[in-house]
């Protein structure tokens, strides 16, 4: 492999996953990661580990669920499970509700999908945390003999100003999530003074290039990034979060 050059590689093979199995072991199995590598996963499948589904016909919607569920036209149902997995409520309205989610994240739903979980009236939560479950995914990966490779664990955001969605780390073990800038200089000796690239989401985003959201590939393998991989696990995608004292438009 030439310098500079990365090779990414799905993680083909896993199949149907369900609560409590050895993700660990299934990725080594399906893809055998080696040190220096990052595994990228996506949210669905450590949730669905995690035993992070719910049904629909088990949620009773509260007084506020129902009000915001007629405003929005949306199902008061999934509205209970929003409110119940958020900090606070960003916006509602124009059909859209955005929440801070327990976690920290600020995102659509709180992160709560219908896709690919199987059957009609399921829907995946967030794992509650996810830069534990990149942790104890990536002592499993070496447990099963695979070494000690980064692990990243990547769920799908709208962007403020931009079309589209893009995959994003919500949890990372082994990897800074910013490779920070500030302080050193560019090519022509200037200095940087607010360059922080958010490596996390760089290795989320380059993950999804070869898998689809019809494939059934739950992840890929990026090689080429030794130079990222660190021993110990760091101090995950909670880094990534903007402060509230930072936010300009809350």
């Amino acid at each position: 492999m030439a310098a500079g050059e990365i090779v990414i590689r799905p993680l083909a093979g896993i199949g149907e996953v369900g609560e409590g199995d050895d993700l660990g072991r299934l990725v080594m199995q399906a893809g055998a990661p080696r040190d220096g590598e990052v595994v990228v996963l996506s949210q669905k499948i450590v949730s669905k580990s995690e035993g992070r589904l719910r049904r629909l016909d088990e949620v009773e919607p509260g007084a506020e669920a129902n009000e915001l569920a007629g405003r929005l036209d949306k199902d008061p149902r999934i509205v209970e499970l929003v409110l119940a997995e958020s900090a606070i409520v960003i916006r509602a309205e124009r059909g859209v509700l955005i929440t801070e989610t327990s976690g920290g994240w600020i995102c659509a739903n709180a992160g709560i999908d219908s896709s690919n979980v199987g059957e009609d009236g399921v829907v995946a939560l967030l794992p509650v945390d996810a830069d534990a479950s990149a942790r104890r995914i990536r002592a499993e990966i070496a447990a099963a003999g695979g070494g000690s490779p980064a692990v990243v664990i990547a769920d799908s955001f709208g962007r403020a100003w931009r079309l589209g969605q893009a995959d994003m780390a919500i949890g990372c073990a082994g990897v800074a999530p910013i490779d920070d800038w500030r302080g050193r200089h560019d090519r022509d000796g200037r200095e940087l003074r607010a360059t922080e690239i958010a490596l996390g989401d760089e290795l989320a985003a380059a993950a999804d290039l070869v898998r689809t959201k019809d494939s059934g590939v739950p992840g890929a393998i990026l090689s080429g990034l030794g130079h990222r991989v660190t021993l110990g696990d760091g101090p995950g995608a909670v880094a990534l979060r903007r402060p509230p004292t930072e936010d300009l438009f809350r």
